[in-house]
């Protein structure tokens, strides 16, 4: 069976231009269990150490490090070190998919009881803190979603249709920028399109989450890999009866496969953040992120 191995490191290091006296953390840092992954081992280095640290589940059954700090510091800096197997994922047909429409009913309540698929489905199809359900983004999914159109490659068509018609741009948006507002530059980072493909999607009544994770990008030929130049990575999920949930990456117009890591699923991107909290105290400061993607073998020369 063809596989992929990577080493991934992920770091986040506050500055404080003043002390904390107290702080808590939330890191979503640990890949969750997949039928198409395997996390082979993991490590957590935090400075300084935590007064208290308990490794649980979120409400969406993500590994969740929930970390306290009841000492005064002027930094702060998490590192997870992992090391990911990734699987091929099931392969099948697009058009063997129910049409939107049909979807779109059994997901919604009349009177009879859904089943337990469609009620875990029926978390994702709702407003959320960056998701918001408006025509507008119903309207400009308009064309992807014809009628009588299989699920599946109405999805792919919305898929493509962002991905022509956005630009990737690093400074056009920060997390708090509304979808308006990328909808009408038609600009943003993957966070964006994800939200963007989400509303389209929800706005519709399908059910769909935001996925947080991994890609592995390639240097340009004949230029080395540059350690921590990397990021964080999102995309979407949809829910569809007959094949389960099924993800698209409407960044790189592509379905997720060996070069995608999955770290954790959610509504949005403030269910998934890799490290939020609060703190008491801490002047200001700007999170420094540092994240190398790296096959197995190469990360072993380097000795990363």
């Amino acid at each position: 069976m063809n596989t992929a191995q990577y080493r991934i490191v992920h770091a986040t290091r506050y500055r404080y231009s003043a002390p904390v006296s107290l702080a808590q953390q939330m890191a979503h840092l640990w890949p969750r269990d997949c039928p198409w992954q395997r996390c082979r081992s993991r490590e957590l280095t935090i400075g300084p150490p935590p007064t208290r640290r308990v490794d649980d589940l979120d409400a969406f059954g993500n590994p969740l490090t929930r970390l306290a700090f009841e000492r005064p510091h002027h930094e702060l800096e998490v590192r997870a070190r992992l090391q990911v197997e990734v699987l091929p994922r099931p392969n099948f047909d697009l058009a063997d998919s129910p049409t939107w429409e049909q979807v779109c009913l059994g997901l919604t309540y009349s009177g009879r009881p859904l089943g337990a698929a469609q009620l875990e489905a029926a978390r994702f199809r709702f407003d959320s803190p960056y998701v918001l359900l408006e025509q507008t983004f119903s309207a400009f999914a308009d064309d992807c979603f014809v009628p009588g159109r299989p699920l599946l490659l109405a999805v792919q068509a919305l898929m493509e249709k962002i991905f022509r018609e956005f630009t990737f741009d690093a400074s056009a948006t920060q997390v708090a920028t509304p979808l308006k507002q990328v909808l009408k530059d038609r600009r943003g980072v993957c966070q964006d399109f994800a939200h963007l493909m989400l509303a389209c999607l929800r706005s519709r009544g399908l059910a769909a989450r935001y996925v947080s994770g991994y890609l592995l990008t390639r240097p340009p030929p004949g230029q080395p890999r540059m350690i921590g130049a990397d990021a964080s990575h999102a995309w979407v999920s949809v829910y569809c009866p007959r094949q389960g949930w099924v993800d698209f990456d409407p960044t790189n117009n592509i379905r997720p496969a060996l070069e995608h890591v999955t770290l954790a699923w959610g509504r949005d991107f403030a269910d998934v953040s890799p490290l939020r909290g609060v703190i008491l105290g801490g002047g200001r400061h700007d999170p420094e992120v540092s994240v190398t993607v790296m096959p197995l073998a190469e990360a072993e020369k380097h000795a990363l």
